[in-house]
């Protein structure tokens, strides 16, 4: 499972999964308050790559569908 996945994991599980919104509005402001909050001890990633062969380089071609 990824970092991206993760994160959206973490903030289905404390934001909108025990959130009550009156609007768009709303739920907006309260994952802005919990990102801004989240930020304030921010922790660094470290990447670690057991198959070489698998790191995306600038030479890499990327497809979109």
């Amino acid at each position: 499972m990824c970092k991206v996945e993760l994160w959206f994991g973490k903030i289905e599980r404390d934001v909108i999964a025990r959130g009550v919104f009156t609007s768009i509005h709303d739920l907006k402001r309260k994952l802005m308050r919990y990102i801004r909050q989240y930020n304030q001890a921010p922790k660094s990633v470290k990447w670690k790559y057991f198959d070489p062969s698998r790191r995306i380089t600038s030479k890499a071609s990327v497809t979109v569908h």
